[in-house]
């Protein structure tokens, strides 16, 4: 199937789950299998890795899921395609499955920065007829990120756009490391995709500090015609839509000097198995499976989503 089918071509069983099916057993992979798991929408039928002594696949185990370190090949070898794959492993990882994937006609849905698929943000795009069958995220900045840098530039004339995002070294895993040039790239296409701001930056530091730093992302935006009031008043109604699925996301500061605006967000993880500093990876896993969800709704299988926070 191309990237632009009709997702709603193969509807399924009303009533059933959507079958899934987790690649990548790191902080980010076990999180979003803890996220799954308690989704009625949602019934994870295999996790897997390639360790197989990572402590995400004995996460998994705990909970009774099946699993394997076979990684791609595992899910290919399924007696039946599952609905949704949630390609949780590295850029490089997942340009090389994605064509593997992509003639089983299931909904793929990538957190990771390979900027192949449809970039999505959930209260921003949601999930159309239109969306295709690989999904992506963009980024954990990406995912803070575009709501605020979208409602600021339908409200206001912006030619400038920076985005600067903060989270704790010891939830930067080995993929993320990789995948710094990735991360930067492909943000800064979702920033000018989201708000056609052609003049952009995008820049991940990740803090060494300790106590750990809680994930933050700051968004200066140069326009003109803006008041502090009418900005918070922008902002906050862009948190309260995000909190709809990342209750940790907060606008925490606001402030226009001439034509400089200023946005601090900070997001806070609520899991099961992630510290609360964590909400990069809460936040980007929360938008995926809203995304599952919103897929589930619009095949017929549920008409509510199920809670994921």
């Amino acid at each position: 199937m191309s990237l632009t089918a009709d997702l709603t071509e193969m509807p399924p069983d009303v009533g059933e789950p959507l079958t899934v099916a987790v690649i990548g057993t790191g902080a980010i992979g076990r999180d979003l299998v803890s996220k799954t798991h308690r989704s009625p929408a949602l019934d994870c039928r295999l996790v897997a890795g390639r360790n197989p002594e990572s402590e995400g696949l004995r996460y998994a185990e705990g909970l009774g899921l099946r699993t394997s370190a076979g990684g791609i090949e595992a899910v290919l070898a399924a007696p039946r395609p599952f609905d949704v794959v949630f390609d949780a492993t590295s850029a490089a990882s997942h340009r090389e499955h994605w064509p593997l994937l992509e003639p089983l006609g299931t909904l793929v849905i990538d957190l990771t920065p390979s900027k192949i698929g449809q970039m999505v943000a959930p209260t921003v795009t949601g999930v159309s007829t239109a969306t295709g069958r690989n999904v992506n995220l963009i980024s954990c900045g990406g995912q803070a990120s575009v709501p605020v840098v979208h409602a600021l530039a339908a409200r206001f004339p912006v030619t400038y756009v920076e985005v600067v995002s903060t989270v704790a070294s010891d939830v930067a895993g080995r993929a993320t490391r990789m995948n710094l040039d990735e991360y930067v790239t492909t943000t800064g296409h979702a920033v000018t995709a989201f708000s056609g701001v052609t003049d952009v930056k995008a820049i991940l530091n990740i803090s060494p500090a300790v106590p750990p730093a809680t994930f933050r992302t700051a968004v200066r935006a140069r326009m003109t015609g803006a008041t502090p009031a009418a900005v918070r008043e922008v902002v906050d109604r862009v948190a309260e839509d995000v909190r709809s699925f990342a209750p940790g996301y907060e606008i925490t500061a606001c402030t226009v000097v001439d034509d400089l605006v200023t946005v601090t967000l900070r997001v806070m993880a609520h899991s099961d198995v992630l510290p609360p500093y964590a909400g990069n990876l809460d936040i980007i896993n929360s938008a995926a499976v809203m995304v599952a969800e919103q897929y589930a709704t619009r095949s017929g299988r549920t008409s509510r989503t199920g809670a994921t926070s």
